[in-house]
């Protein structure tokens, strides 16, 4: 299946102005700095038409009642080696049954924000969603005996919300907080309670689609 990387999709509602400066992303920029070292988030050339890939997003603690609120990093800031401020958003709410996001912030949300309010939706204990491109992983989500999406699912759609629902009802995600989604060439989504876990959860699983790979 072929797409054009990081076009968004969805309805979005967004204020281009800086968001509170309450809202701290001293942590979820440090751990983007390391993914972005490791080219599991960034900009390469040759790879999905030069567009840049992946992105990281961390739950707020002052979500109002019913909603999903989080910071995320901006649309198109793969190729940033250093973020700033001004590279992240605040998604205010998120729909992905509608297909919509009212957000705020100096950048516009990633095109994979949806995908990530989908997954926030489903546990008030999730506090990080990151996603990568490794195509490591990707390519042997079989051998790793990963959870995973369907191949005919693009990313950023009401129909990926719906099936990363029914991924995360499985008891395979319950234990294993880590999915390959087989429509977007090389994804890869991992969460957690916390941004810690959930990046110490992808590298542990890079580290074993390495070891797969050597072996053959």
């Amino acid at each position: 299946m072929t797409e054009i990387e990081g076009v968004i999709k969805y309805q979005l509602d967004h204020l281009n102005e800086a968001f509170e400066a309450s809202f701290s992303v001293s942590e979820i920029n440090a751990w983007r700095s390391l993914l972005f070292k490791l080219q599991l988030i960034g900009q390469v050339k040759d790879r999905y038409e030069g567009y840049g890939f992946g992105n990281i997003s961390q739950r707020t603690n002052q979500s109002p009642p019913g909603a999903v609120q989080f910071i995320i990093s901006g649309t198109q800031t793969g190729g940033i080696t250093n973020l700033s401020r001004q590279h992240y958003c605040l998604v205010k709410n998120a729909n992905p049954y509608k297909n919509s996001i009212t957000s705020i912030g100096e950048t516009k949300p990633s095109s994979e924000a949806l995908t990530h309010a989908s997954v926030y939706q489903h546990d008030k204990r999730i506090q990080a969603v990151i996603h990568v491109h490794s195509p490591e992983i990707w390519n042997n989500t079989d051998q790793l005996k990963l959870a995973h999406t369907s191949a005919d699912i693009a990313y950023g759609t009401p129909e990926m919300a719906n099936e990363v629902a029914r991924l995360m009802q499985t008891d395979h995600l319950k234990s294993e907080k880590v999915f390959s989604m087989l429509g977007h060439k090389d994804g890869v989504i991992a969460f957690s309670d916390s941004l810690e876990d959930a990046a110490i959860l992808l590298l542990k699983h890079y580290a074993k689609a390495i070891k797969v790979e050597q072996s053959h």
